[in-house]
């Protein structure tokens, strides 16, 4: 390989690790966008391999073309050729984390693959149209995102490396930065335009980097010029832009409004529909009962109506929704949510209908085995929360058929459960928690120093909101909090309503070491004459669900509210009823409650144990992508640290390829350079060759003592060959010199694996990853600017 060709392979290496870096930077433009960070695995795993494509591919074509100048019609090929393979790499990508069931080796896209990432896809655009901001991240709206990401990826590398234009790759950055500008409500925050600019300020560099190095070689200017300091300047400037009117930008109106509670909701809910990231006093609060559900069950006395399991706690946002995975529809699923080993169950069948309920997520018993509902493909369920949601429908004018299983465990069935390991991802998830105030720990604390079980320390903690000496009080009306954090002041001034007593509870039981959530839904509302029961907007509710090892999870309902409302829970006797006084208690302000969702850190989430075994990993494809997302960065990390050895393999090719001593000797020298043996210039052939072999000499290598003398005569006999060879080749009229034999080249061989097995590991570790041969090649390439003139002598006159 040429020295000019080894150049432009190493600005072009710099130029896509700049590409990549900036894509990824202008990717955190979606984090207001959605409500965890389930995406940034996906997204950096296809940016990090449509990089590493591109670097591996121009490579491979730089080593094809050789020494020879490549022809147009060859560039043009490679121009075309290098973005085409990005694109493949990139639908592997896709269906490595997506769609792997049916394909090759589980990344290698196939007819039936292709299909499924094609439906994944189609459902991703069913969600983007029917989620509001921030979006819960599913199967296939996350698929759609990648997607996103990796076109923008392969524009920006094709425009900064391929068109030679990192400036203008800038606009690829545009396109990402718009998604949140676009669908979110309100101030973006500051990191959404701060990253992208730091991006954009770094492909700016590249530029100007990129050209003055050009100019270095036609020996024009030096390498760190005004042009480098005017990029500085630009890309700094782009960074304080970013700083200063992050906070600033509003969105535009067209964004999703968030879910509300009442009638008029926007976004992914609407007509009257609970909430899963507001609180529920706007819907306990409303002038005149909303008629939602008539609700017709096997049983005089069902259970609660869930809704959806909140699972992420924040101080600030308090409880919101986590990961949703869409991939099972009902009707694909033969029994959805099975109760686990020794779980008891009361089997319950029940006709729901909507009357003024319209929502995309669809109450049901709990436990259900099976659900019957219109357009069943739509309706799509989470194993890992037990939810169904609609996907581009809703619940509004439907009826729908559930056969379910009521858990009904024993107190002593609770009581016998175990402690679960700490390292389970079902633990890690449920009992993730930002860091308390002071005071709520000490509570914690108190109330569980005498538990031994995880029963008796959620019985403690459940006792204490159900303690009437405790003084507890239901109301809609409650006192600001002066503290700063919510959960403290409830905590506190011990008054609230049913959201606020199941967060509070949820969040102590998960301080207390015992996986938890809270859970929207409905209490089974009114008997009705005719046998039937109606769900109003007064029965909206929140409570507790805690898993016990081997049962999973049991409700617990700590808020004290009317017995014609309540859930009898035999293992958690009900808290004493506290009937809303609307004479003494009149409705309130807002509360500072929960908030609409915002981008939380959450534990990758798992499926629920397997029935009759510990709870286990389940095989969702959050641990599918993130064992793809580690293959991938590994590959990657590889890929790169393996570019200087694949040079050096070319390079030795090159020289062995000229059929001279001339590169049979060069080649040694490098190698000796690569093992950290340098020879000074000034010495002759037989000389340095006398060095050589005493390097691999016993003496040169002492830690191999074992080597025959027969083998150091052989290498000392080949070292020695091969300097006559290039001193004879020296000293020859030109044209006269032989080619290299069969026997040259054996020489050659040996002489380097005896100064290979002389040399310590780390040395032999450092000439293949980073030989320092390779680096003096480029060094000794590259065109040294032309020195300064020194000023004419000038001689002080005195007079």
């Amino acid at each position: 390989m040429s020295g000019d060709t080894a150049r432009t392979l190493l600005r072009d290496a710099g130029t896509t690790a700049a590409a990549a870096v900036a894509t990824a930077l202008g990717t955190l433009a979606l984090v207001p966008v959605f409500t965890t960070g389930a995406w940034v695995p996906p997204v950096l795993a296809a940016v990090t391999a449509v990089a590493a494509a591109g670097l591996l591919l121009r490579v491979a074509a730089a080593a094809l073309a050789g020494d020879r100048p490549a022809p147009d019609w060859w560039a043009a090929l490679v121009r075309v050729a290098v973005p085409f393979g990005q694109l493949v790499v990139l639908a592997c990508v896709l269906t490595a984390l997506f769609a792997p069931d049916r394909a090759w080796g589980g990344w290698l896209p196939v007819d039936g693959s292709l299909g499924d990432l094609g439906a994944v896809l189609a459902d991703g655009t069913v969600e983007l149209r029917e989620q509001s901001t921030p979006a819960l991240p599913l199967t296939g709206l996350l698929a759609l995102t990648t997607l996103m990401a990796g076109l923008v990826a392969v524009a920006v590398d094709l425009v900064a490396v391929g068109s030679r234009q990192p400036a203008l790759a800038g606009l690829g950055l545009l396109v990402l930065f718009c998604v949140p500008v676009s669908t979110v409500i309100g101030s973006i925050g500051v990191l959404p335009v701060a990253a992208p600019s730091v991006g954009l300020a770094l492909l700016l560099f590249a530029d100007q980097h990129r050209q003055l190095s050009r100019r270095l070689q036609e020996g024009r200017r030096p390498l760190l010029g005004p042009g480098t300091l005017t990029a500085v300047r630009t890309g700094a400037a782009a960074v304080l832009l970013g700083l200063v009117v992050g906070a600033l930008v509003p969105t535009l109106t067209e964004g999703a409004r968030p879910f509300a509670f009442g009638r008029g909701g926007g976004g992914g809910s609407t007509g009257t529909a609970l909430d899963p990231a507001a609180a529920l006093q706007g819907q306990l609060t409303l002038d005149e009962p909303v008629e939602l559900l008539q609700l017709d069950a096997s049983v005089p006395d069902p259970g609660h109506l869930r809704v959806v399991a909140l699972e992420v706690y924040d101080a600030d946002a308090g409880w919101t929704v986590g990961n949703l995975d869409g991939q099972a529809a009902v009707a694909d699923e033969a029994e959805l949510a099975t109760l686990p080993g020794r779980q008891g169950g009361r089997p319950v069948d029940a006709l729901v209908t909507a009357l003024g309920h319209e929502d995309r997520f669809l109450p049901l018993l709990y436990a259900p085995q099976s659900v019957d509902v219109a357009d069943p493909e739509q309706w799509r369920f989470d194993p890992a929360t037990g939810t169904v949601f609609g996907r581009d429908v809703s619940t509004a004018g439907q009826t729908w058929s559930v056969a379910a299983v009521e858990p009904r465990p024993t107190p002593e069935q609770l009581a016998a459960s175990g402690e679960l390991p700490p390292e389970l991802p079902l633990v890690q998830r449920y009992t993730a928690l930002p860091p308390l105030d002071p005071a709520v720990e000490e509570l914690v604390g108190t109330l569980t120093a005498d538990a031994r079980t995880p029963y008796e320390r959620v019985q403690a903690v459940y006792g204490h909101f159900t303690d009437p000496a405790n003084d507890y009080r239901y109301s809609l009306s409650t006192a600001p909090g002066t503290g700063g954090d919510d959960l403290a002041d409830f905590l506190r001034l011990r008054q609230g309503y049913c959201e606020q007593y199941a967060g509070a509870m949820a969040a102590l039981v998960r301080a207390a070491g015992v996986p938890a959530r809270v859970v929207l839904g409905y209490t089974p509302g009114t008997a009705q004459p005719d046998g039937s029961r109606l769900v109003t907007s007064n029965d909206a509710h929140a409570w507790v669900e805690v898993y016990f090892d081997d049962l999973g999870w049991v409700p617990y309902d700590p808020t004290p509210i009317d017995t014609d409302r309540a859930v009898e829970l035999p293992w958690a006797p009900r808290a004493p009823d506290q009937e809303l006084d609307p004479r003494t208690d009149p409705l309130p302000a807002p509360l500072p409650a929960p908030v609409p969702q915002a981008p939380q850190e959450l534990p990758a989430p798992q499926e629920l144990p397997a029935p009759q075994a510990a709870p286990q990993q389940g095989g969702t494809w959050v641990p599918a992508l993130r064992t793809a997302g580690t293959v991938l960065a590994v590959l990657a990390v590889l890929a790169v640290a393996a570019v200087p050895a694949g040079l050096r393999v070319l390079q030795r090719r090159r020289r062995l390829a000229t059929g001279s001593p001339a590169g049979l000797w060069d080649e040694l020298a490098a190698t000796a350079l690569d093992l950290g043996r340098t020879a000074d210039p000034a010495r002759t052939p037989r000389q340095v060759a006398e060095q050589l072999a005493e390097a691999a000499a016993p003496g040169g290598g002492a830690h191999r003592p074992h080597r025959r003398p027969a083998a150091e005569a052989g290498v000392a006999g080949a070292v020695a060959r091969l300097a006559r060879a290039e001193e004879a080749a020296s000293y020859a009229r030109p044209g006269s010199v032989p080619a290299v034999g069969p026997e040259l080249r054996a020489d050659l061989a040996t002489a380097r694996r005896g100064l290979l097995a002389a040399a310590p590991r780390g040395a032999r570790l450092r000439a293949l990853l980073l030989p320092p041969s390779l680096l003096a090649g480029l060094r000794a390439g590259l065109p040294r600017p032309p020195r300064r003139p020194r000023p004419p002598h000038r001689t002080l006159l005195r007079g």
